[in-house]
């Protein structure tokens, strides 16, 4: 066993050996007994002396939905400050991206948790034969958004207009703004997540992140209003820890670790995000320094960590009610069939429940 500071068993040992030699001479213990005995009181006499012993770190990856950025920080907050290593795991975060099935990756057990893009995510793929559960959500509301010309005020002024949007949105939001607001299949073209196309042509919208595609935008000098989804009843949560089944079974010590380490790494990184912010660009050597200070202020200013329940329950929390909301707008909008998939298997909020990382 070693210990901090420099102060190892070696060292301990010397200081002990007069108390075994004690022990084998006026009691009849084993050596074997009276080495016990010594290591117990050299644990103690550290423990008294303000030092701990080294554990061993638990190995933990967990792989992101993206290119390492702002909204991602909490993760890399607990790696950089050693939030992670204080709870007894060696935490490897690994990014996802464009072309990453990061969920076929888990399955092939190259990430213990990913980063599902929302709860309703998710649910789909348990639906379709993955046995994975999601348990918690860093984002209290989804920070999807479509982008349009600052001619456009709301919903409805998109009608006509062509809208740029990802495949994968055709088994999310996109039904459900096509039922509310009366946009149709015609009207979209794919979005590959570049802004040039809706900067150059005012008749255009794209979808985005509140807290990216708009800066840049506003950076290439284009005047545009954002629409954000949460705002008109949809119910997702955003970035969640999902996991294998398995994982969830037969490593429960671990992923609660990693489950409040991690929030308390977002507390941490909103409050200086320093630290963080040195590992994401490492990571990813094109986020600037202005990138993710704006994200971190939308982060903020929308409360999409601290706010809604997170204020009183603690960041990261999921609720029963919201998890049914989700599941039951699946079901609506025929994006899941029913009889294939379970809520209650779909979460397990036992471990957010108990973190309580209050903001």
């Amino acid at each position: 066993m070693q210990f901090t500071h420099g102060f190892n068993s070696v060292t301990c040992s010397f200081k002990l050996f007069h108390i075994e030699e004690f022990i084998l001479k006026h009691f009849s213990f084993k050596s074997s007994t009276a080495a016990a005995v010594r290591t117990s009181l050299c644990i103690g006499l550290m423990s008294l002396a303000g030092l701990q012993p080294v554990q061993a770190q638990e190995k933990f990856t967990y792989m992101t939905n993206w290119y390492a950025q702002a909204e991602h920080g909490g993760f890399y907050q607990a790696v950089a400050t050693g939030i992670y290593k204080k709870y007894g795991l060696d935490v490897t975060v690994k990014m996802g991206g464009p072309q990453v099935n990061i969920v076929q990756l888990m399955a092939a057990d190259q990430a213990d948790c990913v980063m599902g893009s929302s709860d309703l995510q998710m649910i789909q793929v348990r639906e379709g034969g993955v046995p994975v559960t999601t348990v918690g959500a860093v984002f209290q509301k989804d920070p999807q958004v479509l982008i349009a010309h600052d001619d456009v005020k709301k919903f409805e002024d998109l009608k006509g207009k062509t809208i740029l949007i990802a495949s994968s949105a055709h088994r999310g939001y996109w039904p459900w703004l096509k039922a509310k607001f009366g946009f149709t299949d015609a009207q979209t073209r794919p979005y590959t997540f570049n802004i040039q196309p809706f900067v150059a042509d005012p008749n255009v919208a794209q979808q985005g992140y509140l807290t990216s595609e708009p800066f840049a935008i506003q950076k290439a000098g284009v005047k545009a209003n954002t629409l954000m989804f949460s705002d008109f009843g949809y119910p997702a949560y955003a970035t969640t820890i999902s996991c294998m089944d398995k994982t969830v079974q037969t490593r429960t010590k671990a992923v609660a670790s990693f489950v409040k380490a991690s929030m308390e790494g977002w507390k941490s990184y909103l409050a200086d995000p320093a630290p963080a912010n040195a590992l994401i660009k490492k990571d990813n050597p094109n986020m600037t320094d202005e990138q993710l200070a704006y994200s971190v202020s939308k982060l903020k200013e929308m409360g999409m960590v601290t706010g809604g329940d997170a204020a009183k329950m603690g960041i990261g929390i999921m609720t029963d009610v919201r998890a049914k909301a989700s599941f039951d707008f699946l079901v609506a909008a025929k994006l899941i069939d029913p009889a294939k998939v379970e809520m209650s298997k779909s979460y397990n909020l036992s471990f957010i429940k108990d973190a309580k990382v209050m903001p």
